[in-house]
């Protein structure tokens, strides 16, 4: 699964997610993506999980780019640990999403295959998503 190799900061603030994305909104590399219509954290494992769906529906055909990176650690104490304490461990990694940011491209398949592959895809993560063609 994804994760950094190298951090600089073990641990991060949740911060706020609010508005509209402005990096990452256009497809770049492919001819089809799939875009995020909601604002959630993604972790890593449901980018693995829909990269899987992806890759099995295509069967070798086509290049898939993967345009997020889970680079947010996320902690979590221990179950029955009293309040303070401390900080806890880090359990896993995210990727805090806005609304109109790429989260997949594909080439070399054409949109109705496409259109299926994310359709799966989407089913994997836990926002809305929808299906965009290159201009």
């Amino acid at each position: 699964m994804f994760q950094p190799r190298k951090v600089k900061h073990r641990k991060m603030q949740k911060g706020r997610s609010k508005g509209k994305e402005t990096r990452g909104t256009t497809i770049t590399f492919g001819d089809f993506g799939l875009k995020s219509m909601g604002t959630k954290w993604i972790t890593a494992r449901q980018i693995e999980a829909a990269r899987r769906v992806i890759i099995r529906y295509l069967k070798k055909r086509g290049k898939l780019w993967i345009r997020i990176f889970p680079d947010k650690p996320v902690t979590t104490k221990g179950t029955e640990v009293p309040m303070g304490g401390g900080k806890g461990s880090v359990s896993h990694y995210v990727f805090p999403i806005k609304p109109g940011r790429i989260i997949f491209e594909l080439g070399g398949v054409d949109e109705e295959t496409a259109r299926e592959a994310f359709r799966k895809a989407g089913a994997k993560l836990p926002i809305k998503t929808k299906f965009v063609k290159k201009q």
